[in-house]
């Protein structure tokens, strides 16, 4: 190669050069920050600002994303998503108030509302989720532990829930995050001689519980006929008091009825009484004097 030729290629190579430079440092200057992201700007390792940070309630492309600029060779970026993330608890083992033991598995959903905090307290999103993953066994071990099994089949399940979500939410505004929901997955007995068993003691249960109302009812229903008989015995006194003569000729009546036969169809005819005229029990017959 000539003299010629190299001095020739010096510039090509010097634009080159220059144009890898300054691709360098319009990179190390400017970012793209998508919808889905929030960039934490750290600098010299310390957290400085956040770009496209989470706003309750905004709207779709009227938030903080898209270009941005920022210091070369001394701002980095930390994308932190912006979205609705979600970690599963390991398997826990419960003890119910009826003393019954449960599986239990459950999720939480999350999603990251301080990148400040979090970088300063975790450092990232999965260090957020292991801080988070213990915290939520235990927020679901106490919070279970003070109930019957029944309540996670009942419409009590979702206070139980609100609950663990409240107390979880509380510990994870230390780290940034704010708790979305909180739901169990599976809540089952264990299997084998335990579940029988919790199966007999839950039969067990609801047979006393069922004696236990009958015996009430039973008592009910003797109060309310004792209150009945009191209640006609009063009113049986009252018109005695009203009319004593007029109650007696009543009363023989109604006897006379069942004697000779008119109310009771099946004693007709089946027997004779002979009673003397001055018989005391047919005095309503003599009239009176």
């Amino acid at each position: 190669m000539s003299m010629s030729d190299n001095l020739a290629s010096r510039p090509v190579i010097g634009w080159a050069i220059a144009a890898i430079a300054a691709v360098l440092v319009v990179s190390s200057t400017v970012a793209v920050v998508p919808e889905t992201k929030q960039a934490l700007v750290i600098r010299f390792g310390k957290p400085e600002e956040v770009y496209n940070a989470y706003r309750p309630n905004e709207d779709f492309g009227q938030s903080g994303a898209g270009v941005i600029f920022k210091l070369p060779f001394v701002d980095q970026l930390q994308w932190v998503d912006k979205r609705v993330l979600d970690f599963d608890m390991e398997r826990q083992s419960v003890l119910s108030t009826d003393q019954l033991r449960l599986e239990v598995d459950a999720y939480a959903r999350y999603r990251i509302v301080d990148p400040l905090r979090m970088a300063q307290r975790a450092g990232t999103e999965r260090r957020v989720e292991e801080a988070l993953r213990p915290i939520l066994g235990s927020s679901l071990r106490n919070e279970l532990g003070k109930r019957p099994f029944v309540a996670l089949l009942s419409p009590e399940r979702g206070a139980v829930m609100d609950n663990i979500q409240n107390r979880l939410n509380r510990l994870a505004r230390q780290y940034g995050a704010q708790i979305v929901d909180v739901r169990i997955k599976r809540a089952d007995l264990p299997d084998g001689t335990p579940l029988e068993s919790a199966f007999e003691r839950m039969k067990t249960a609801r047979e006393q519980e069922a004696l236990s109302i009958r015996a009430e009812g039973t008592k009910q229903a003797q109060i309310i006929q004792a209150e009945a008989d009191a209640q006609a015995a009063a009113i049986y006194a009252e018109s005695f008091n009203k009319d004593p003569d007029f109650y007696n000729f009543y009363r023989a009546m109604q006897s006379y009825r069942m004697t000779f036969g008119i109310d009771n169809p099946n004693a007709a005819g089946t027997s004779n009484l002979i009673l003397s005229p001055d018989n005391e029990y047919l005095r309503e017959f003599r009239g009176r004097r």
